[in-house]
């Protein structure tokens, strides 16, 4: 077996660890707690704040970037067309040691495929690819891109590229290796496994910070139903606002959001138009208040875009598993992400458009408290054998070293 020594880490969005985490965090610290050389390349955080350094205890170069987040969508895709350029001759600026044992990158964006394949090339280290976004096919789904346009067709070469190139490859659930075994039939199916999201479990929270976040947001007598996160085109957050419209005989349920994104303008909009006193959205908030908040709420919120063709699993979840949250969900059919809700007896889901069904559901989780915490307790059972740091970097080297002895 290979020793994998040292591993570079190609991020689209990497936050410093001293203030914030996401699943890429956790397992590239991960990484190097189990004693591997890591080097994150990932976008400059401040404007003039580019070069080398340690964050956490991993090795970040940080990277001059055009806008990639919270622009329109010509400007989004000219910033990830440049992406691959500007990363290479940053590496290249670092260092001219190419002597990496694997390389792993996520998705999105797929387009640092080149870089990938450039550093595969003079280390000859293997690319482990984390599918997490089925691009471009979720652009088509969502109208954002014209199937067999000219994008499309690029975008898709790119695509079939990734797959070549990549020595394995993780997918979210069994649905999404299903999906990409169907529309890439040239892919061998020995390169495809099942690699869940991950996330680290919370700290639990003192009563006295429990009910600080209480009081400042003033949720005493409130049963809280929160939806936490990017609030984008793809979480359909029309379905949450739809549902408020037919709760507002219940004047204790509050619906809470948590989060930012190119939809928020819209959501206020809504919530103002329908005058949803019912509805409170907060920006976006420090890791802490965030887990804070989400401590507080009575259930967690998922929705997706009933238009998905592809197989999603949101990532959210783990954080209202991770608070012993039940989950309330509002799904395209797609998705097999309402099968593990009712394998794991974790939450309740409703087709997403089908209103009633979603009420119905919250009215259940509302009138049975005992249903609720166990719901909570089997989420959070099932996140700790299955949905950590420590078990998504035992299968990703696990699967490929498990390749390069075949």
């Amino acid at each position: 077996m290979k020793s994998m020594k040292r591993i570079v880490f190609l991020a689209l969005g990497y936050p410093d660890v001293r203030k914030s985490t996401i699943l890429y965090t956790d397992l590239m610290q991960e990484f190097a707690k189990q004693g591997h050389e890591v080097l994150v390349v990932a976008p400059a955080i401040q404007k003039n704040d580019y070069g080398c350094r340690i964050e956490g205890n991993v090795n970040v170069l940080r990277v001059r970037t055009l806008p990639l987040f919270k622009v329109g969508p010509i400007k989004k895709g000219i910033a990830n067309m440049l992406l691959p350029f500007q990363y290479k001759k940053a590496i290249k600026k670092h260092s001219n040691k190419f002597d990496y044992d694997l390389i792993i990158m996520p998705t999105p964006p797929i387009t640092l495929v080149k870089v990938a394949s450039w550093i595969k090339r003079k280390s000859e280290g293997k690319i482990y690819l984390i599918l997490r976004d089925i691009f471009p096919q979720n652009a088509v789904d969502l109208r954002m891109m014209k199937e067999n346009g000219f994008l499309h067709r690029f975008f898709r070469k790119q695509e079939h590229l990734l797959y070549k190139v990549s020595d394995a490859i993780g997918c979210m659930s069994e649905a999404n290796v299903s999906y990409v075994q169907e529309h890439n039939p040239e892919v061998p199916p020995e390169k495809l496994h099942l690699l869940p999201n991950w996330e680290k479990i919370p700290e639990s929270l003192s009563e006295i910070e429990k009910s600080e976040v209480v009081e400042k947001y003033d949720l005493n007598n409130k049963f809280v139903a929160i939806f936490g996160g990017n609030l984008g085109r793809p979480q359909k957050l029309e379905n949450i606002v739809e549902l408020a419209k037919n709760c507002t005989e219940y004047k204790d349920i509050l619906f809470l959001i948590l989060g930012s994104g190119t939809e928020e303008g819209k959501l206020r909009g809504l919530i103002s138009k329908f005058d949803l006193s019912n509805m409170l959205l907060i920006n976006r908030l420090p890791k802490k208040e965030y887990i804070q908040v989400l401590a507080a709420a009575d259930v967690g919120l998922i929705s997706l875009s009933e238009d998905f063709t592809i197989p999603n699993f949101p990532s959210k979840v783990l954080t209202y598993f991770g608070l012993k949250k039940p989950v309330l969900a509002s799904l395209d059919l797609s998705t097999d992400f309402g099968q593990m809700l009712e394998k794991t007896k974790s939450g309740l889901w409703s087709e997403a458009g089908n209103t009633m069904d979603f009420k119905k559901n919250l009215e259940y989780l509302y009138n049975n408290q005992a249903e609720r915490e166990l719901m909570g307790e089997n989420g959070y059972e099932y996140m700790s054998s299955h949905l950590t740091p420590d078990i998504a970097y035992k299968t990703i080297i696990e699967k490929i070293n498990r390749n390069i002895e075949a």
